[in-house]
Parts: structure tokens; sequence; C-alpha cells
């Protein structure tokens, strides 16, 4: 329980906050997943396709400051290394 209206804000706050990054997390999440399948199975089109999103969504968590943009340039690195390794 809050003890002044300062403190309840920040908690309406930080309940957003989190609810936004859980969700970002587990679409970042999602979106890699589907392309280590695509890489497992050694599909290189559809592996293509899904590095697109997982590239597009880390820009755009590294831009909203969610990530770290050299955390994100070293997982973009790490995937096309792996997509380059089925080609």
């Amino acid at each position: 329980m809050a003890n002044s209206k300062s403190a309840a804000k920040r908690d309406r706050q930080s309940k957003e906050r989190r609810l936004r990054n859980r969700m970002a997390k587990s679409t970042l999440r999602s979106a890699t997943r589907k392309f280590n399948e695509a890489v497992a199975a050694q599909d290189s089109s559809t592996a293509g396709e899904e590095l697109q999103q997982v590239v597009q969504l880390l820009d755009k968590y590294a831009g909203k400051g969610f990530l770290h943009r050299n955390t994100a340039a070293r997982k973009k690195s790490r995937l096309h290394a792996q997509l380059k390794s089925i080609q």
C-alpha cells in the first residue's frame, strides 16, 4: 500500500511498464524460437523470413531502450551466423 500520492503513481507506472516489458520479452522470445526451429529444420528460406522479423524486433526494442544497442547487435550477429551456417 502506497503512503503518498506520488508513491501510488509510481506503483501504477511500474505495473504498466512491467506488463509492457513482459509482452516485449515474450514477443522477442517467440520470434527467436520460430527462427531457431526453422534453422533446426534446415529450412533456409523460412529461417530468412523469420530472421527479418527478429531483427526488426531487436532494432525496435533497442531504439526504445528495452535492450542495450550492443546487446541487440550481438544477438543479430549470432542469428546471422546461424543462418549462414545452414545456407
